[in-house]
Order: structure tokens, then C-alpha cells, then sequence
């Protein structure tokens, strides 16, 4: 089976610190050398920030709201 590598599958290995030292020192020669790809790198260095921040958990109002709505309608025991 043959595999194919794009750079994008480069720059999230590059992003998530996935890739060997050498890796690293070739595909940060492309960054410097490559405009479009240095400004991807930016764009999913700023996607990353802001998918850590989602919340990955409902908020206490959010599940205070599910219960109450349960127990109101008498379906689900709380």
C-alpha cells in the first residue's frame, strides 16, 4: 500500500509536535522558504488556540435545566 503525505498532513504533524528532529529542521526550512505554507501554519496555530478553548463539558445551568425538565415531565426518574 502506498502512502501519500500533502502538506497538510506535514503541518499538523508540525503543529501537534508529532514529527523527528529531523523532520522538524527540514519542514521548518519549508516554512521559512514557502509564504502560503508559513501563513497555514499561523492560521492552524490560531485554530488550535481556540479549540482548546471550547468547552468540552455541558455548563451546571445547562444540566440543571436537563433535570429540571425531566423531572418535570415525569418520564425520568432524578
Amino acid at each position: 500500500m502506498t502512502k501519500y503525505f500533502t502538506l497538510s498532513d506535514h503541518l499538523i504533524r508540525y503543529v501537534y509536535q508529532e514529527m523527528s528532529e529531523a523532520e522538524n529542521i527540514d519542514f521548518e526550512q519549508k516554512l521559512r522558504e514557502n509564504e502560503a505554507l508559513m501563513q497555514d501554519y499561523l492560521d492552524m496555530l490560531g485554530t488550535v488556540d481556540k479549540l482548546n478553548g471550547v468547552m468540552l463539558e455541558p455548563s451546571d445551568l445547562v444540566v440543571k435545566a436537563i433535570k429540571r425538565k425531566a423531572k418535570s415531565s415525569g418520564l425520568e426518574k432524578v
